[in-house]
């Protein structure tokens, strides 16, 4: 059997004030020496791995990765999709295709890339030939793309900690495919909402053990929910249940309705739970125990956001709070000052604030240069182990006070490592404030307190009746409390 791999992975924000253009990619073309836990080329090696140990032919094209932003270049997608395209015609013939990509990137020309690649791959592969494809859960999916593809699978835990195994369950069902033992068919169900839906608290933790629970019946595959990316402003905006069957599409539709409905009859429960920032910085004031960690959830760079607002900072500043630290904030102009005037020089700044007005006011400070971390990495926690995400050149600075992260690579904050190995002790602060959604939860909440998260401004606001949507249907939860009626 000879099994090709490749894919292309960002998440588009299409109100970020941000291109994604060819600089943004991290693109990857030779696996020698790396490994699963390398960032999000995981799925890429469980698939190599997988191939391997049954003794198949494993062909590897490209995988390239940008961090979230906005509309990506038609040119740059073009290239990308062409060059993976190009590699497996010279492939051909091929028995398995697996695709490790997103989900809701767009580009110029394209509302849904991933839609496009996978329909492409099948025009070239033809009808017998199995492909598989993993997505992020915060993805839109199409019936064209379930049309194409022989098996779709999402992460179901939000913070993502089970990438690799979804890839390796992915693998099984495409492998056990090929070879006859199954016959994968796939229902997909609209729930009619939009929304951010966290997986570790409840109703979603139970959804999602159910979920886990319904593959062990007879005949079912695998269950996943498209959360949907709210920030994606595309006519296939919102979240659907996604099921893979063996062989019986009924059985398929059927599940997915189930799973749709329920999810459908909780929204109430899962209405946001973010407040204000002035109100996150009362409660977080008013606490007695620490490390009180805040969610600037609108300036997350995982969604698409720039990571360099100053709201929050300039609260810490304006309400005088000490033992603080705040991370991390993209200013790769400031990292350089810090770097050159080095570790211990004190230096006058001008931070944040550079992309727009959702980025506030630039912050002009005098601060303390108290560490310089070259090619800094965090350590995102999974299930099994931790992947390792760059950073990129990372100083801290210490202003009245507060601690501040900074770093020179648009990256959110995943792990207490961000502010451990600048040399910042996360647990002896009374306030942290991570410039993330929900992401950050798997590091911080063995060691928080308490955890708020914020609506404050920036470009991902987490009130979904805030973004002005153009052209996503709005016939949906929470703009209609029953779209069904």
């Amino acid at each position: 059997m000879r099994v090709f791999v490749g894919g292309i992975e960002t998440e588009t924000n299409t109100f970020s004030p941000m291109p994604t253009g060819k600089a943004d990619f991290t693109m990857i073309r030779d696996l020698s020496g790396l490994s699963e836990s390398d960032g999000f080329i995981g799925p890429v090696e469980i698939f190599r791995k997988r191939t391997l140990e049954r003794g198949w032919e494993f062909i590897f094209s490209l995988q390239a990765y940008a961090e979230p932003a906005g509309i990506t270049v038609r040119s740059v997608y073009e290239s990308l999709r062409d060059e993976i395209l190009e590699a497996l015609q010279a492939a051909m013939p091929v028995d398995i295709v697996l695709l490790p990509l997103h989900g809701s990137m767009v580009a110029e020309g394209y509302d849904d890339c991933e839609t496009d690649l996978i329909q492409r791959v099948r025009e070239i592969v033809g009808e017998d030939v199995k492909i598989g494809v993993e997505l992020d859960l915060h993805c839109d999916i199409t019936q064209e793309m379930v049309d194409a593809a022989t098996a779709i699978m999402l992460y179901k835990e939000y913070p993502h900690i089970d990438i690799n195994e979804i890839a390796d369950q992915l693998f099984t069902v495409i492998a056990d495919a090929v070879e006859g033992k199954t016959n994968p068919v796939m229902g997909l169900y609209d729930c009619r909402m939009i929304g951010l839906y966290l997986t570790p608290f409840e109703p979603m933790r139970t959804y999602v053990d159910e979920m886990v629970l319904a593959e062990k019946r007879d005949g079912i595959l695998n269950v996943s929910l498209a959360h949907c990316f709210p920030w994606a402003d595309i006519p296939s905006g919102g979240t659907q249940a996604l099921v893979v069957a063996d062989g019986d599409i009924e059985l398929a539709n059927q599940v997915a309705e189930e799973f749709g409905k329920k999810l459908f009859d909780m929204r109430h429960e899962l209405d946001p739970v973010s407040v204000s920032l002035p109100e996150a910085f009362n409660r977080a004031e008013a606490e007695d125990s620490y490390p009180v960690v805040i969610a600037d959830q609108a300036d997350n760079a995982g969604g698409g956001a720039p990571s360099d607002s100053t709201f929050a900072l300039q609260e810490l500043l304006t309400r005088g709070i000490t033992n603080a630290a705040i991370g991390m904030m993209w200013d790769p102009i400031v990292v350089q000052v810090a770097m050159a005037a080095g570790e211990g020089a004190t230096i006058d700044v001008r931070l944040g604030g550079k992309m727009g007005k959702m980025s506030g006011d630039p912050l002009d400070l005098t601060v303390t240069v108290t560490k310089i971390v070259p090619d800094m990495a965090q350590y995102w926690p999974q299930k099994e182990g931790t992947l390792k995400i760059p950073c990129g050149d990372s100083v801290a600075l210490h202003c009245q006070g507060i601690d501040i992260v900074v770093n020179s690579q648009r990256t959110q904050v995943l792990s207490p490592d961000v502010f451990s190995t600048m040399g910042i002790n996360p647990q002896e602060k009374k306030i942290l404030i991570v410039k993330s959604t929900q992401h950050f939860y798997a590091g911080f909440s063995p060691i928080a307190s308490k955890i708020i998260y914020m609506a404050g401004p920036g470009s991902i606001p987490p009130i979904f009746k805030e973004i002005p949507y153009q052209r996503v249907n709005l016939h949906k939860y929470p703009w209609i409390d029953n779209p069904f009626e």
